[in-house]
């Protein structure tokens, strides 16, 4: 079989990813085509504007074979981490060429680049990609991610792809038909109708705004001793001063955040860093996980589920179709987050929200 790998976020899924999703399947006329997803916390450092469920069910339903979980320890992280993790499960799925939006669309010097970067520290890294992204007169937060994607594919016999990207990753314009998922979020936030560009329009509220976790956050700083918050994951370079100050200062989530914005921290890395003290996920903690050698499916149709069945002759290879299946130390973190994730919903549907966690996965025939 040919099989395709994807990394995405649908957050939420939208035309753009319908494009490629069609692009991703032409491209070598894939069996198969999995997609690794974000869970209920994305990379950009926010909760997802609509559960990891509904939008595993969006993407089968449009398209894809497979969904996996990227477990949150990597989702929430820099791309480096997030291009790692994803890379890792692609190939425990045995995934034969994976395919990447870009603005650029040139894999050689992405490739070239990607060796450069490989002995670059992060700051430096950026600049270079701007640079290439300014000769492109094109933005590069794509080809930024799609350069890790091919450092953690060094040695790898999985064969990277580009499309090329039609818009811009934060891009706000949400009146096109392709739309940003920037630019979607931005559009229900004024409670614009976004239906010409996402099928999911009439599933998105504004419920899981990450403003809304905020007096959560600030209850947290406040009350925490210093040392506890130094030891969550991301704090680091006396950050622990920096947040508690300002929890202490402001009284809503932007002000908050952009009084932690430096030339030091980007919003990312500050939002990112929110989520594990949100999550109360310590730096020991990741550095004692087991190997990652789970694949958690969170959706698949019957394509999926024939090719699942030949994996699972795999030795080692853990298809944890139910939450139960997944290894203990990663199970308790995803635990925390997805009991992290509902903190603004109702008791009723917290409730509710949490037991998703145990149910199995989302199958459509």
């Amino acid at each position: 079989m040919q099989v395709c790998g994807i990394v995405t976020e649908y957050n939420p899924f939208h035309n753009g990813h319908q494009y490629h999703i069609t692009q991703a399947r032409s491209i070598r006329n894939c069996d198969c085509l999995i997609a690794i997803m974000s869970g209920n916390f994305v990379q950009r450092g926010e909760p997802a504007i609509i559960d990891k469920w509904e939008r595993a069910a969006c993407a089968v339903a449009h398209g894809v074979d497979i969904v996996i979980e990227l477990p949150y320890p990597y989702a929430t992280q820099s791309a480096d981490i997030f291009a790692q993790g994803a890379i890792r499960l692609l190939t425990l799925a045995n995934v034969n060429h994976m395919v990447f939006g870009s603005e650029c669309n040139d894999i050689e010097k992405l490739k070239h680049l990607s060796e450069q970067a490989a002995a670059l520290p992060v700051q430096k890294k950026q600049a270079m990609v701007k640079s290439f992204a300014d000769s492109c007169t094109q933005i590069a937060s794509n080809d930024l991610l799609g350069i890790s994607y091919l450092k953690a594919l060094q040695g790898s016999a999985i064969q990277p792809y580009t499309i090329q990207r039609t818009n811009s990753y934060h891009e706000l314009t949400y009146t096109k038909t392709i739309a940003s998922a920037s630019a979607i979020r931005h559009g229900i936030m004024l409670h614009q109708d976004v239906h010409h560009a996402t099928v999911m329009a009439n599933k998105l509220d504004t419920t899981y705004a990450f403003t809304h976790y905020y007096p959560y956050l600030q209850t947290l700083l406040m009350s925490m001793d210093r040392e506890d918050i130094k030891a969550m994951l991301m704090v680091e370079e006396g950050m622990e001063q920096l947040l508690q100050k300002n929890a202490a200062l402001y009284s809503d989530m932007d002000s908050f955040v952009n009084a932690c914005i430096s030339k030091r921290y980007t919003r990312s890395r500050i939002q990112r860093t929110l989520l594990h003290i949100l999550t109360q996920t310590k730096k020991t903690e990741i550095q004692k996980l087991s190997p990652l050698q789970h694949l958690r499916i969170l959706a698949m149709n019957d394509v999926g589920r024939a090719y699942l069945s030949q994996l699972r002759k795999q030795d080692d290879l853990i298809i944890a179709s139910r939450f139960n299946q997944i290894p203990q130390d990663w199970r308790k973190i995803e635990l925390r987050a997805t009991q992290a994730y509902t903190y603004p919903l109702t008791p009723k549907n917290r409730k509710e929200a949490i037991a998703k966690e145990w149910q199995s996965l989302v199958y459509i025939k």
